[in-house]
C-alpha cells in the first residue's frame, strides 16, 4: 500500500516536472482565444437591424439610427460589439481596533453559628480550618486585544471587451482579455462582468464601477513569477504539516 502511495506520488511530481521542463528556454504562450466567449460572440451571425419607417434609401439617410450612419450611436448594444473598459483603482483604507476588559469577583461562605455545631466540628478540623469561612473563592480576568489594518492599491489599466451575451433585461454581460508579452513574461489583464448599456458613454467607454459582478484579474506568468513562487516542494510542506 505504502509503496503504490509511494510510486503514485512519485509519478505525479515527474509529470509536474515535465510540464515546466518543456518551457525551459520558450517564451510562455499566449492564451488561444479560440472556444472562448468572445470568438464565439464575434463570429457569430448578428441579428437584423430593424427600425419603423424603413424604406428604399434609408440607409443613405444622414440622419439613419442605424451604427453604420455618420451620426449614428456607436455604442456596444448587441452580442460581438466591443467596447472599452477603463479601470482606475485608487483605494486606501486604515482600520484600528481596540478592546480592552477587566474583572474581578469574591466570594466567601460561612456558617459562624447555627445551635453550636460549627464550634463542635472546629475542634475536629484541621489547624487554622474554620467554618466560620467555611468557603473563600476569588476570581480575576484580564482581557487586551488591538488590530490594525492598513491597504494601498492603485491601478490605471484600459482594455477592449466584447459583448458575450445580451440578457432578456437588456443587460450586456461582457468579457475581455488581454496579454502583453515582454521577453519571457506574460502580462495578463482578464475583465468580465455584467453591464447596463445606458451606462457605455458616448465614446463607447465604460469604467469598472459601473460593472456589476466585475471580476477583475491583473497577473502574468513566466520566469520571473515562477522565481517569485516558492517551489512545489514547499508548497504542499505548507499545507500538511501543522506546524
Amino acid at each position: 500500500m505504502h509503496q503504490a502511495l509511494s510510486v503514485t506520488l512519485a509519478l505525479a511530481i515527474s509529470l509536474a516536472g515535465c510540464a515546466k521542463l518543456e518551457q525551459v528556454g520558450r517564451a510562455p504562450d499566449f492564451t488561444p482565444l479560440e472556444g472562448s466567449y468572445s470568438h464565439h460572440a464575434m463570429y457569430s451571425t448578428p441579428f437584423p437591424d430593424t427600425a419603423d419607417g424603413e424604406g428604399p434609401g434609408y440607409d443613405a439617410s444622414l440622419w439613419s439610427a442605424s451604427q453604420a450612419s455618420l451620426l449614428g450611436d456607436r455604442r456596444a448594444v448587441r452580442r460581438g460589439d466591443i467596447l472599452t473598459v477603463v479601470i482606475e483603482i485608487d483605494d486606501s483604507a486604515s482600520i484600528s481596533n481596540s478592546t480592552g476588559r477587566n474583572r474581578t469577583g469574591s466570594r466567601t461562605m460561612g456558617i459562624p453559628s447555627l445551635f453550636g455545631i460549627p464550634q463542635r466540628l472546629d475542634e475536629k478540623l484541621p489547624t487554622g480550618a474554620s467554618m466560620a469561612e467555611a468557603v473563600d473563592t476569588r476570581s480575576s480576568s484580564d482581557f487586551s486585544g488591538n488590530g490594525t489594518v492598513s491597504r494601498n492599491e492603485k491601478l490605471t489599466l484600459r482594455v477592449a471587451a466584447t459583448v458575450v451575451e445580451q440578457l432578456p433585461n437588456g443587460v450586456l454581460r461582457i468579457e475581455g482579455q488581454q496579454e502583453v508579452r515582454v521577453n519571457f513574461e506574460l502580462r495578463e489583464l482578464l475583465v468580465t462582468g455584467y453591464v447596463r448599456p445606458a451606462d457605455i458613454s458616448r465614446q463607447n467607454e465604460i469604467t469598472y464601477d459601473k460593472i456589476a459582478g466585475a471580476r477583475i484579474s491583473y497577473g502574468g506568468r513566466g520566469q520571473i513569477s515562477d522565481v517569485q513562487q516558492p517551489g512545489y516542494g514547499q508548497q504542499i510542506a505548507d499545507i500538511l504539516l501543522p506546524f
